[in-house]
């Protein structure tokens, strides 16, 4: 056989190259090859937005905010294992900005330390914190506001949570659940308020727990059976006695609370079932002795205790069938008159049509707003008042097996990865409590915004729950609402089609503004106000049941070219328990002062955050700003007591405006949001109230046009004729 030589020394050279290119790969466990020097590209993708929102700082060694390589460049803080970012270490180094809107794709982080820094700047922490294998996360000595995310709930490999020296403020609601692993919590130094919450009986494995300097109240029984070895409750505002189990603590610190003086009352006994047959004497022992001095029978204290359980039993049972009775006969009145109670008539549901122009409704007369079905107000008969429907407020919401065929455009992914570059960081145009939304452009020139929900927060169960909040929200028509244009939710995607509007939030144009763009004028924000109050009007007191947006803020308060307000986000909180909505929300400064004791939402909720907008748009201030000194760092808190002072008002306008404003019309603009940011609801007035006080706002001022021609900056002179009434 002849062997044939490869020519120039080819075949030496090849197997050289050959084995210099496995020397430099490494295979990991399971089969898969990495160079040396290879970054998962969703863990890179991640650090290069986060670079981007911790402001580009020049203090991280090699970071940057496109491409790289974290773990084969050694960024700094950067551990890897293989090619998954481990662990991400950068504290005391000033930094600022904010935590990544995509952390929670970081599928290997062990450890997120970024304490002692300049984070957050009085705004809550990043809901999309990672949650797969997180064991340590540390964000103390920063600026983060609002509540504790409601993330935290779904990491079950936490052992060490560290919050301590920030701003945190309002109830801690029940994101412990199911952190069994932890075994370190430090929330001190914050500005926490009302009971601890009852899933701190389930931190099974909590050895230290820090809580001091926060405004807690209640009692500490919920820590009783804790395994801690370290605990400090000082500062608050506790109440009661300390457990004694608590007592036995080595490292217990409880001063500076309201703790009750005086032995603690025993345990309530506990009382065992009798055993049946004992009608033959009240105080017979079991064999058969009496107690009462061997006097066998009922006493007369037994008999007139039988005679009044036999009452009040009696009581109740007729106040049952009473009950049964009237509600039978309300069932057979509208079976007689075919009138369901759980849905509207199916021809009925396609001629709903909103009526929020004419009719006014008695807001304490409407149904609660609890039910997550949400409908628009039926079609009414001509000379028929809500006043003769004696059932309108009390109609129930829709069974789900009887769902109302929605009127949406169906989108497939597709589609909307082709009209968004499939979701690009560039088509980005906003993050909110509820997901992220993109720009999307499709053919024709056709511009959308497509909202992609955040499944952490709205944990849909099954396509039908999903299938019923969009028919739901599909209902809701108002010239002041950003309606819904489609949905798409193929491939375990939950994706809503809206309008887009040019003009972007309220919020960006008061907040995010430069020294080019152009100032809100006077006239430009009263629009805003009344359209806004519009919107709020029609969700309270015309559709049934009430809506409660929950999440009424500047930000989702979106402006067309002409701007004109769509309020955003309608219809989505009301799928979600108070308790998680509040855990998830991130608005600082805009929540009443009753939801961050009770976490109940309400109308009047609605009604304060409205007040807080007005403010803004009076002032052009953020409504929290850590920024500002101590005492004007809260809006409310600022300018509640100022707003009936003349001269005050006056400082308090905002410097964009250069003083182009009527007086008057300053003044009753004053007076109507007073009433709306009152700390008590029931002063609160209802929307309703409020809309027609802005109208009159309007005609009374006429707004002053001979005061305010020209001075326009952000419009034409047609502005000013544009919402007259």
């Amino acid at each position: 056989m002849a062997i044939r030589k490869s020519g120039g020394g080819g075949g030496v050279g090849d197997v050289a190259r050959r084995l210099l290119l496995l020397a430099c790969c490494c295979i990991w466990p399971g089969g898969r090859i990495f160079t040396a020097a290879d970054t998962d590209p969703n863990d890179l993708n991640v650090l290069n937005t986060l670079f981007t929102s911790l402001n580009s700082p020049g203090q991280l060694r090699a970071w940057q905010a496109n491409g790289g390589d974290p773990c084969g460049q050694s960024w700094q803080g950067i551990t890897c294992s293989g090619s998954g970012v481990t662990k991400i270490l950068l504290p005391n180094l000033s930094l600022t900005g904010n935590l990544a809107y995509n952390m929670n794709n970081l599928g290997s982080l062990v450890e997120l330390d970024l304490s002692q820094n300049n984070l957050g700047g009085g705004g809550q922490i990043q809901y999309n914190l990672p949650n797969v294998k997180l064991e340590k996360l540390n964000l103390a000595g920063n600026q983060f506001g609002g509540n504790l995310p409601y993330s935290i709930s779904t990491m079950p490999n936490l052992k060490y949570l560290n919050l301590n020296h920030n701003q945190l403020q309002g109830n801690i609601t029940d994101v412990f659940s199911n952190l069994y692993s932890l075994s370190e919590l430090d929330l001190s130094f914050n500005s926490l308020t009302g009971d601890l919450p009852q899933s701190f009986t389930g931190l099974s494995s909590l050895k230290r727990m820090y809580l001091q300097n926060n405004q807690f109240t209640g009692y500490i029984n919920v820590l009783a059976n804790l395994p801690l070895e370290t605990l400090n409750v000082g500062n608050n505002h506790f109440t009661g006695w300390i457990p004694s189990q608590l007592k036995k603590i080595n490292n217990l610190q409880t001063d500076g609370n309201s703790w009750s003086t005086g032995p603690a009352p025993p345990p309530p006994p506990y009382t065992a079932p009798p055993p049946p047959n004992h009608w033959n004497g009240a105080g017979q022992n079991d064999d058969g002795s009496s107690s009462s001095g061997g006097r066998p029978g009922i006493g007369g204290g037994g008999v007139a205790g039988i005679i009044i359980s036999l009452l009040i039993v009696g009581s109740v049972v007729a106040f049952f069938l009473i009950k049964r009775r009237k509600h039978k006969a309300i069932m057979e009145e509208q079976f007689e008159q075919h009138q369901p109670f759980t849905s509207f008539p199916s021809n009925e549901v396609n001629d709903m049509k909103p009526i929020y122009e004419s009719t006014t409704v008695d807001i304490e007369s409407l149904a609660s707003p609890a039910s997550i079905n949400l409908k628009p107000p039926p079609k009414i008969e001509q000379n028929k008042s809500f006043d003769d429907d004696d059932d309108f407020s009390n109609k129930t919401a829709a069974n789900r097996s009887n769902i109302t065929p929605m009127k949406a455009t169906v989108y497939s992914v597709a589609d909307l990865q082709m009209a968004t570059d499939s979701f690009s960081f560039d088509n980005l145009v906003g993050e909110g409590t509820f997901g992220r939304v993109y720009r999307a452009q499709f053919n024709g020139g056709k511009v959308l915004a497509i909202k992609k929900l955040d499944i952490t927060v709205m944990p849909f169960q099954s396509s039908d729950d999903f299938a019923e909040l969009v028919s739901n929200i599909s209902k809701l028509h108002h010239p002041n609402l950003n309606e819904l244009v489609g949905y798409c939710m193929e491939h375990g995607q939950h994706l809503l089609v809206y309008d887009f509007h040019r003009n972007g939030s309220l919020h960006d144009l008061l907040h995010l503004s430069d020294e080019y763009s152009k100032a809100l004028s006077w006239n430009s924000r009263i629009k805003i106000a009344l359209g806004s109050a519009r919107a709020l009007e029609y969700l309270h007191e015309i559709c049934s049941p009430s809506i409660i947006h929950k999440n009424f803020k500047a930000s989702n308060i979106l402006l067309d070219s002409e701007f004109n307000p769509h309020l955003s986000d309608t219809g989505l909180a009301s799928f979600i328990p108070d308790a998680e909505f509040q855990a998830a929300e991130q608005s600082a400064g805009y929540t009443a002062p009753e939801v961050d004791m009770t976490g109940q939402y309400t109308l009047k909720s609605d009604v304060y955050s409205f007040g807080v907008v007005m403010l803004e748009l009076l002032t052009g201030r953020r409504p929290f700003d850590s920024s500002r000194p101590r005492s004007e760092q809260s809006l409310v808190r600022w300018a509640a007591p100022q707003l009936h002072d003349i001269d005050a008002l006056d400082r308090m306008v905002d410097p964009a405006l250069k003083g182009l404003y009527p007086a008057k019309s300053l003044s009753r603009f004053a007076d109507v949001l007073a009433l709306c940011v009152q700390p008590e609801p029931e002063f609160r007035p209802p929307m309703s109230e409020v809309v027609q006080a802005l109208v009159r706002l309007v005609q009374r001022a006429n707004m002053t046009k001979r005061m305010l021609d020209g001075g326009d900056t952000s419009r034409g002179p047609d502005d000013q004729d544009q919402y007259f009434i």
